[in-house]
């Protein structure tokens, strides 16, 4: 950055880095850079599980409840060691450390019209408290007790070691998340059967054997021609294979956020960026569809002056 500065192509160059080398010498750039450490670090096994091709969900389920936890360990106990660790890398690298005990003014304010918050309130209730109360609450959202139920019963379905987490009351209980697909009366007592003959027919199939995913299990019982055997039990699998929280693509979705430019984002309506990130995470199927037949039905959509 001081090179940049010192050495630029043009003015905007320099002030730009002039402003970023500014910021990143700031002490509270550097209390939040240790805290996005300290976070990330935590949160960094259950990313992970989240986005394997072989999910383990009953590890899954076992890690959201295990970040959960560290993240309230580390709200209540953990600020102090925080601080003191940000202040020993800003001696190391001359960053102006702040009096905590002095009143705490923004950049540009004036101190006069400001409620009287000094700079430890700032950093441990305005930053350190409010990011990780953020972080529990995006769990709680994404891992609600329903979620967290589905990932449950979804479990059951996992191929891995002769269907070791298999239980037939939970996939019980999964078909009765969708009424409209299984008929309480006609659908589910035969369900129970149904998962009992399965269970059994396939630990003994070495086929079987060694399928790593659910979606695995579905191509081999096609193969196998087992979904016309077990309708219900393909049923229960292919409605597992659309359940958002059991996959990855959800999390992906906020990878795919950072290819929208944050200029263009407050432009556009909440339909428009979903539509754009739905192409760009389904890009493989889109790449599929002619752009010929795309226009054609835009074209259809309305009379227009002229051709797309």
């Amino acid at each position: 950055m001081n090179f940049i500065e010192d050495e630029p192509k043009n003015d905007t160059a320099r002030t730009d880095a002039g402003c970023i080398l500014y910021a990143m010498e700031d002490f509270e750039f550097a209390f939040l850079l240790h805290l996005m450490k300290l976070i990330l670090g935590i949160s960094y096994e259950l990313s992970q599980a989240l986005q394997r091709k072989d999910q383990d969900l009953l590890n899954a389920i076992g890690l959201v409840k295990v970040v959960k936890s560290r993240l309230q360990e580390v709200r209540d106990n953990d600020f102090d060691e925080l601080l003191q660790e940000t202040k020993t890398f800003a001696n190391k690298y001359d960053i102006d450390i702040p009096d905590m005990n002095d009143v705490y003014c923004p950049k540009g304010r004036s101190r006069r019209r400001l409620e009287s918050v000094t700079f430890f309130h700032y950093f441990k209730v305005d930053l350190f408290n409010t990011v990780i109360d953020t972080q529990v609450q995006e769990l709680n959202d994404r891992f609600d007790n329903v979620n967290i139920k589905l990932l449950e019963c979804l479990s059951c379905l996992d191929p891995h070691d002769s269907f070791a987490n298999f239980n037939k009351e939970k996939l019980i209980e999964f078909a009765g998340f969708y009424p409209l697909e299984f008929d309480e009366l006609a659908d589910i007592p035969f369900l129970s059967s149904s998962l009992s003959n399965f269970i059994v027919d396939v630990r003994a199939d070495s086929d079987f054997v060694n399928l790593q995913t659910i979606s695995d299990l579905a191509l081999k019982m096609v193969e196998k021609k087992k979904d016309i055997v077990y309708p219900l039990i393909y049923l229960l699998i292919k409605l597992a294979l659309v359940v958002p929280v059991a996959t990855a693509s959800v999390e992906r979705v906020f990878s795919t956020m950072t290819f929208v430019r944050d200029k263009l984002r407050n432009r556009i309506s909440d339909d428009w960026f979903n539509s754009c990130m739905l192409t760009y995470v389904e890009r493989d199927v889109f790449h599929t569809i002619d752009d010929e037949a795309i226009m054609q039905y835009f074209q259809g959509m309305k009379n227009r002056r002229m051709l797309l």
